[in-house]
């Protein structure tokens, strides 16, 4: 932890910004929203299955949208890009708070997908990966931890407001926070990260669309694509129906809950170990390897009678997860460089997005159907364990070489 410790000294201001932005992107996760659905169901009038419909429209409406406004934050400053975001999250989740008819409904859950878990977490990611090269591992891993403390934070103080006054007042008062919030935002000096901007100025829509046809069409896109939506897939749906997959095995859901904390100390454990490793041997290596801790827990999960079943996949969910984050963003920096960083990357995280709407929508079907938890699980094991042989051909890649206009860290 010493080379963290050195490398905080130096850059805390900078990666305490990329970490805020990832810690306010909650607002937009599902594990929060999640807790605004059973008040939802009931004043909507409208069935889980329903309201999962919708979640997964808006989802994917806000993944397309991502491509036409993740690229800003290659030619547009930082803070600027980051104030109209956090505007329109805290606009988005006031619009929850008033949502009356279920247009509305659409609406603000359209902003918090885009805004929280889309751009909030792509500026963060995006921005590191472009102020630190040597470091960029450990930046990204301290950026990261800042999902970890949402999880932990917001869950109870959201459920809190929730009991205590209404759904709609813990949306609205979530929206007044992150204006507060912008007061901060307006004495934070973020002009370092502002230097290497584009000089072109905004590309034009046949520019934009030119890139994504190439970045889609490219071999590396088809290696390192699928092991970003197998992950957004995975994850979003078992922990989406987490509690039914539980009750399923006739387990203790109270002990399940407890376990999330050796799940969260997996995580945080791995992002931080998982920095200085892509420091030390390149995110490259690291990403043949980093999903098969998550691919092996599936099969305790799925067949082992006891609840340490459970508990074996959330240490090793853990430790893919922790990794992920860290992973994902250094090697497509490495791989394509970072010139147009924010383009690129806003396509993977369009597709990203899209398997967080995709995996409760599927998986909950095959449960419709009546396929057999165990069953589910062998599936989702088979189809993660083909995108990890996937994973090996990035052998076959060579990297970019850094821009030259790519800034030194301190």
């Amino acid at each position: 932890m010493k080379e963290y410790y050195n490398f905080l000294k130096t850059n805390f201001r900078k990666v305490s910004f990329g970490w805020l932005l990832t810690f306010l992107s909650s607002f937009g996760q599902t594990f929060l929203i999640s807790l605004y659905v059973p008040e939802i169901v009931k004043a909507f009038a409208i069935s889980e299955g329903s309201f999962g419909a919708i979640y997964a429209a808006c989802t994917v409406a806000a993944s397309v949208i991502m491509l036409s406004v993740g690229h800003t934050v290659d030619h547009k400053p930082a803070k600027k890009v980051t104030a109209f975001t956090v505007v329109c999250l805290a606009i988005s989740s006031i619009i929850l708070g008033f949502s009356y008819h279920i247009a509305f409904l659409f609406v603000a859950l359209i902003g918090m997908r885009l805004c929280g878990q889309g751009l909030l977490s792509h500026i963060s990611m995006t921005i590191m990966s472009k102020r630190f090269i040597e470091n960029r591992g450990k930046a990204l891993s301290v950026s990261s931890l800042g999902y970890s403390m949402g999880e932990a934070v917001f869950p109870v103080i959201i459920a809190s407001i929730i009991a205590y006054f209404d759904w709609r007042i813990a949306a609205i008062v979530s929206g007044v926070a992150l204006l507060l919030y912008l007061i901060k935002l307006k004495f934070t000096n973020l002009e370092e990260f502002d230097q290497d901007l584009s000089s072109e100025g905004r590309p034009s829509t046949f520019s934009l669309l030119k890139d994504y046809k190439n970045v889609v069409f490219d071999k590396r896109f088809g290696i390192m694509m699928p092991a970003s939506f197998i992950l957004g897939f995975t994850n979003t749906a078992i922990f989406f129906y987490q509690y039914v997959f539980v009750e399923d095995k006739g387990w203790s859901p109270q002990l399940y809950a407890t376990f999330f904390t050796i799940y969260a100390i997996a995580r945080l454990i791995f992002s931080l170990l998982g920095g200085s490793w892509v420091d030390k041997i390149s995110a490259k290596k690291m990403f043949r390897f980093y999903i098969i801790p998550m691919n092996i827990g599936l099969l305790p999960f799925a067949f082992m009678e006891s609840i340490i079943g459970a508990l074996l996949f959330l240490i090793l969910a853990g430790i893919t997860s922790g990794m992920a984050g860290t992973v994902k963003t250094s090697v497509i920096a490495e791989i394509y460089g970072i010139k147009k960083m924010g383009a690129i990357r806003s396509v993977f995280t369009m597709f990203m997005v899209l398997s967080t709407a995709l995996g409760p929508l599927i998986v909950g079907f095959m449960i419709d159907l009546g396929i057999s938890f165990s069953i589910i699980m062998l599936i989702l094991f088979a189809a993660m364990a083909l995108v990890v042989l996937n994973c090996q051909r990035i052998a076959q890649i060579t990297p970019e070489e850094p821009d030259v206009a790519e800034i030194q860290e301190n």
